[in-house]
């Protein structure tokens, strides 16, 4: 079994359709997509992420990183929130992307997510973090 993270993305037009919607009729999808997950045994986590523009950009560039006040740059797209499911392959955590309760303007991307077995055994930090992990009861 591999893990992987479903990416909520979404741009002007998602945002639109969002606004659209009565706030009941979209909790009450993403409820019933979300307990789909549950008992399908494949839900790891997920959540909403607030307005970008509550949010932050830490760029680094230089020597000293640049702190700016969100929503930034160009709004071409933009990460929402996410799920993280347990799947044995990609193909399956793909099928349970395409479920999701989402319309015109959004996408998912779908990436694994990296286990601790991915990096080299021998290494101190790795090790280290296998000792966390364990420690966290992960």
């Amino acid at each position: 079994m591999s893990k992987y993270m479903l990416i909520m993305r979404g741009n002007e037009a998602a945002l639109a359709a969002f606004e659209a919607k009565p706030f009941e009729e979209v909790i009450e999808a993403m409820g019933r997509y979300n307990e789909s997950m549950i008992e399908a045994g494949v839900l790891v986590a997920g959540e909403g992420l607030a307005d970008a523009a509550e949010g932050v950009v830490v760029e680094f560039g230089g020597e000293v990183p640049v702190v700016t006040d969100g929503p930034y740059g160009e709004l071409k797209e933009l990460f929402n929130g996410y799920w993280t499911v347990e799947t044995p392959t990609i193909e399956e955590a793909v099928e349970w992307a395409k479920r999701a309760p989402l319309g015109v303007g959004n996408k998912i991307e779908v990436r694994r997510v990296n286990g601790i077995e991915d990096f080299p055994a021998d290494n101190e930090w790795i090790q280290k973090e296998a000792q966390w992990i364990e420690q966290a009861g992960k």
